[in-house]
């Protein structure tokens, strides 16, 4: 792991850019000293660490005490898609504009963008938890399909909450009974793009003993403020 620039925020928290082989990262630290929890912040179905509503959760999240990193794995953010990738995501643009079904087009852009991604966070944790000031233990937050996935693989994540906004492949749906680690899911009701019923089956389909399900009303971008500061709590529950 690589930094590659640093910026020291008003709230006290430390932003560094880093790479790992070929994955840009971004690492957030507070002021502490002492070894923090880490948390895994991925932003829906690939679009990139730099989204502002991303970094603002990031910053907000590494000030309370954690430490927080976002990556651009394989196919997300700025980084290079297959020519198979590029086609479905032609024809996702298509077919929504003309309102024709989607679902398919979404199974074959968002299954191997997750695919791809998983290897490159679990590399990446690795890399992470041997810096000085990170001691675990570990929380996702974010792009629901990824999620699923770390957290039936990657043993260390300890809690995650997962954001309903993004579309979720079959294979992750059937893996969602699989996830036992405490949950939080957040649901936006009136989101425009994610049919209520399916987000509502997925909670249901967790395997968790814990889980917790927050909807507010409101479009896809629509989720209140609030709700970092809750995310917050329920991580400082389980990671501290």
């Amino acid at each position: 792991m690589r930094f590659t620039s640093r910026q020291h925020l008003d709230s006290g928290v430390l932003e560094r850019e880093f790479t790992l082989g070929e994955t840009p990262g971004t690492l957030w630290t507070p002021g502490s000293t002492a070894p923090v929890p880490l948390i895994l912040m991925a932003h829906n179905n690939g679009l990139p660490k730099a989204q502002p509503r991303l970094v603002a959760r990031a910053r907000h999240c590494a000030a309370y005490g954690f430490a927080v990193a976002s990556i651009d794995a394989a196919g997300c953010g700025d980084r290079p898609l297959s020519a198979a990738d590029e086609q479905a995501r032609a024809d996702l643009g298509r077919a929504m504009r003309a309102g024709e079904p989607v679902d398919e087009l979404f199974e074959s852009l968002v299954g191997p963008l997750v695919e791809g991604a998983a290897p490159e966070w679990r590399a990446t944790l690795d890399a992470l938890l041997a810096q000085p000031g990170i001691g675990g233990p570990v929380g996702y937050s974010g792009w629901a399909a990824l999620g699923i996935r770390l957290a039936v693989t990657e043993p260390r994540i300890a809690a995650a909450g997962f954001f309903a906004g993004g579309y979720v492949p079959r294979v992750q749906r059937a893996e969602a009974r699989r996830v036992g680690v405490p949950l939080l899911f957040l649901l936006q009701w009136d989101d425009e793009g994610n049919p209520r019923r399916r987000a509502l089956d997925l909670f249901d389909a967790f395997g968790s003993r814990e889980k917790t399900l927050h909807a507010n009303p409101g479009g896809h971008t629509g989720t209140p403020w609030f709700e970092v500061d809750d995310a917050n709590r329920f991580f400082a529950r389980h990671l501290t």
